[in-house]
C-alpha cells in the first residue's frame, strides 16, 4: 500500500514540474509572438501619425517602482482613436508627435517607430510565468528528494590500507617522497 501511494506522490510532484516548465514558457513564447506581430503590422499596416495626449503615473502598488502610461490620440479613415501605451523603455512628452502603423481590421491595434505594442500586453503572460518559476523552485527540490539515488548509485567502500601499527595498535601508513631507510 506504501509503495502505491509512494508512486502517486512521485506523480504528482513530476506534473508539478511540468506546469511550473509550461507556465515558465509562457512569456517567452508570448514575446516572441509579440514580436512577430511587430514587424508584420509594421509591413501591413497603415501608417498614420500620433500625439500624446497626456501621461498618467500611478504608484507602484505591490511593485517597488511606479509605472507612466501614455494616452495617444490619432486619425484613421476620417475617425478619431484614442489608446493607451505604456512607458516601458521610452516615454514621451505630452504633445509630442509619434508615428505609427495601424492594424487596418481593429484601429485600436497598433506599433510605434520606438517599437511599443498598443495596449498593455503580456502582464498576465508574466505574471504566470512568475508563478511558474515559483513553482519549479518548489517542485524541483521536491521531486529530486523522491529519486533513489544510492539505490542506483551505490557509495564506494573504502579501499583499507596496509599499515603498521601505531600508538594503541592502530594501522596507519606514511607517504613520503624520501627512501626507506636511515640516511648513513
Amino acid at each position: 500500500m506504501l509503495r502505491r501511494s509512494s508512486a502517486w506522490v512521485t506523480l504528482g510532484y513530476v506534473l508539478l514540474v511540468v506546469a511550473g516548465g509550461a507556465l515558465l514558457w509562457l512569456p517567452f513564447h508570448t514575446q516572441y509572438a509579440l514580436d512577430d506581430w511587430k514587424t508584420e503590422l509594421r509591413a501591413t499596416g497603415v501608417p498614420a501619425r500620433a500625439v500624446v495626449q497626456d501621461q498618467v503615473t500611478k504608484s507602484g502598488g505591490n511593485r517597488t517602482s511606479p509605472s507612466t502610461t501614455m494616452y495617444f490620440r490619432y486619425e484613421l479613415a476620417g475617425r478619431t482613436h484614442e489608446q493607451e501605451v505604456g512607458c516601458v523603455e521610452v516615454c514621451r512628452s505630452v504633445g509630442e508627435e509619434v508615428s505609427i502603423w495601424v492594424n487596418p481590421a481593429d484601429p485600436s491595434d497598433f506599433v510605434t517607430d520606438f517599437d511599443q505594442l498598443s495596449g498593455h500586453r503580456g502582464r498576465i503572460q508574466g505574471g504566470l510565468g512568475a508563478a511558474g518559476f515559483a513553482t519549479l523552485v518548489v517542485a524541483v527540490p521536491l521531486l529530486l528528494s523522491r529519486i533513489p539515488f544510492r539505490r542506483w548509485f551505490p557509495p564506494r567502500k573504502r579501499r583499507r590500507r596496509s599499515g603498521a601499527p601505531g600508538h594503541g595498535g592502530a594501522a596507519f601508513t606514511i607517504r613520503s617522497k624520501h627512501k626507506r631507510g636511515g640516511r648513513t
